[in-house]
């Protein structure tokens, strides 16, 4: 029964399911917390594609992944990254492409408001996770995270990191405070333990993040494999690494949390980072000529941008204005309310985009729509109605959700 548990916890249907029963328990007017106004779903799908159409005049919008924050600014770095791979096999620089993937999308929970990356290169100083995902990209082409300086990451050198060289990567000092830091270096040691820990998924020899490509290649069949099949690897392969987590028979649910209206077990799913890292390690399997399969069985990913949208253009309205003023725990029930509800309206965006477009799943997946799209337009709606852009739920964050 536990491992039946477990492995329907990592499943995105278990995500839905628990979040649909979170979102129907909402509708009934049972939370203390929040209600839903389905009414809004044309004016939010009508400002979702003004800004893709902005964005992406043609619709040809490419995945929601770390890659596109590698260019953040207008600058071709992933130019220099092909130039530095060039003398390896298209499956070496697959794992290349997978180790950067995986560390840079572990750094990547919210930075806070006031720290910045300042691009000698260029002369940009970029915030969030544009500056998370530029400084973690230079430190991996500068050879950070190998122990032979090479740009790829080795699971010798992630167990070795030290908070200084995590510091000194991302710029950080008194002036230029980061959010988290000693969790998002635990999250590299740990990466560097389950890497170790797991052969048949990152190899034997010389054990790294970017082996796991070869396991999914291992996996597909007729040149075809399934999202779902890259998401439950990921979770496998990482499940260990996340800081005090909810356990099932000492085995680390990961971004599982707990609320009393679920049924016999309480227990919610997300699995927010591990989404995000795997619609970024499909673009380097389609770059091997893999088709992936079954791309809207992934879910829409529940963090401040796309739950802010929600709350921003009134699909989410609250009804205690004291959510709004102080800072709530991840495992708060409003703080997994909110994300549930996320989860279930962006489901409910994507069909009203794509009835107004008038195209198909397979034409506009959710992974598209949230790249063109609701995360874009939930950091735009932010900009205008709050400085700074920030969320409207503070959240008291560890480095590792958000």
């Amino acid at each position: 029964m536990t491992n039946k548990l477990i492995t329907y916890l990592r499943s995105p249907v278990a995500i839905r399911e628990r979040c649909g029963q979170l979102f129907a328990f909402v509708n009934e007017g049972k939370s203390r917390y929040f209600h839903c106004d389905l009414t809004q779903l044309t004016k939010v799908a009508d400002y979702v594609i003004e800004v893709m159409r902005c964005e992406y005049p043609d619709l040809q919008i490419p995945f929601h992944s770390r890659w596109r924050h590698f260019e953040a600014g207008g600058v071709p770095r992933l130019v220099v990254l092909d130039t530095q791979l060039a003398g390896l096999t298209p499956l070496e620089k697959a794992a290349a492409k997978f180790d950067l993937a995986i560390v840079s999308v572990l750094l990547d929970a919210g930075a806070g408001n006031n720290w910045r990356y300042d691009e000698q290169e260029t002369g940009l100083k970029l915030g969030r996770s544009e500056g998370l995902a530029v400084a973690s990209f230079q430190m991996f082409c500068e050879g950070a995270f190998s122990s032979h300086n090479l740009p790829q990451v080795d699971a010798q050198k992630l167990q070795a990191f030290t908070e200084a060289e995590l510091a000194n990567g991302f710029q950080v000092n008194t002036e230029n405070p980061l959010v988290g830091i000693s969790g998002r270096l635990k999250l590299l040691q740990k990466l560097g333990q389950a890497v170790v820990s797991s052969p048949n998924l990152f190899g034997n020899e010389n054990p790294r993040p970017g082996n796991l490509v070869n396991y999914l290649l291992g996996k597909s069949e007729n040149g075809q494999l399934a999202a779902a099949t890259v998401f439950s690897a990921v979770l496998q392969g990482l499940s260990e690494i996340w800081p005090g987590r909810l356990e099932v028979s000492g085995v680390n649910l990961g971004d599982v949390w707990r609320h009393p209206a679920i049924s016999n077990d309480g227990l919610v799913p997300f699995h927010k980072l591990s989404q995000w890292l795997t619609y970024s390690l499909l673009e380097p399997l389609q770059e091997l000529g893999l088709i992936i399969t079954g791309l809207d069985a992934l879910t829409g990913l529940p963090e401040y941008r796309n739950g802010g949208l929600c709350i921003d253009l009134g699909l989410v309205g609250v009804k205690d204005l004291e959510i709004w003023r102080s800072p709530h725990s991840v495992a708060s029930e409003v703080i997994v309310e909110w994300r549930a509800l996320t989860v279930i309206l962006l489901d409910y965006i994507a069909a009203t985009v794509r009835e107004k477009l008038n195209m198909t799943p397979e034409q506009m997946p959710l992974v598209k729509i949230l790249q063109g799209g609701t995360w874009t337009a939930g950091r735009k709606i932010a900009a205008e109605l709050r400085t700074g852009g920030t969320s409207p739920m503070q959240i008291d964050s560890d480095g590792t959700v958000f």
